[in-house]
């Protein structure tokens, strides 16, 4: 279960929340608190989802989970110092592969989703703060709480998430140990081809 989870939160992230949108004034806790809870209710209730319609789950994604995610910081920061070299149609690639990697990769956690809750930890943050770290835990049923934090940036008076931590292991910073292989390797192009390769693999294994 708690596999399953590591998946279904970082599916939350490929993401990739609204500038000027309904949480755009909250406290950064709140924030998260309101966007988590509205996910899990909406995947609870989504049929759909529940039978892995991988068309429906990036539907949710793109439409409630990526207007409230610096998806574009967080492939920079997962591709590292390459991403300054990238030229803006390599870049451009690398977000579009990337995305489709990790919306493939952990579709199926969206189907695990049934009697999960979110508990908010202590904010500690200052009013001021225009990155942060929110802390939280997903509790269920049966099973430990999952150690759930965020870390987001404040831009145009609106929070977006890029980057996300899930039983001490960032996500981020996960991806960048792969990606750095791949690019020392072959260079951007490289990782680009690697990317899209997996992708298709994906693919082809789910029509077969």
């Amino acid at each position: 279960m708690q596999s399953s989870f590591f998946r279904f939160i970082s599916s939350l992230l490929l993401a990739t929340f609204v500038s000027g949108g309904a949480f755009a004034q909250e406290a950064p806790d709140k924030f998260v608190e309101d966007l988590s809870s509205k996910v899990i209710d909406l995947l609870k209730s989504d049929k759909e989802i529940q039978a892995g319609d991988l068309k429906r789950i990036s539907q949710l994604v793109d439409t409630t989970l990526m207007p409230h995610v610096n998806f574009e910081r967080m492939t920079a920061l997962s591709v590292g110092r390459a991403w300054r070299d990238a030229t803006p149609e390599q870049k451009k690639q690398l977000m579009t592969e990337f995305r489709i990697l990790l919306l493939r990769t952990y579709s199926n956690a969206f189907t695990a989703v049934r009697d999960q809750s979110v508990n908010m930890k202590p904010y500690r943050g200052n009013a001021s703060d225009t990155e942060v770290i929110v802390r939280s835990e997903i509790v269920q049923a049966r099973g430990e709480p999952i150690q759930l934090d965020y870390r987001l940036e404040k831009a145009d008076k609106a929070w977006r998430i890029y980057d996300v931590n899930v039983l001490g292991v960032w996500l981020v910073q996960t991806y960048r140990n792969q990606f750095a292989q791949e690019i020392s390797a072959g260079g951007i192009d490289g990782l680009i081809k690697s990317l899209a390769d997996k992708n298709k693999s994906f693919a082809s294994a789910v029509k077969s």
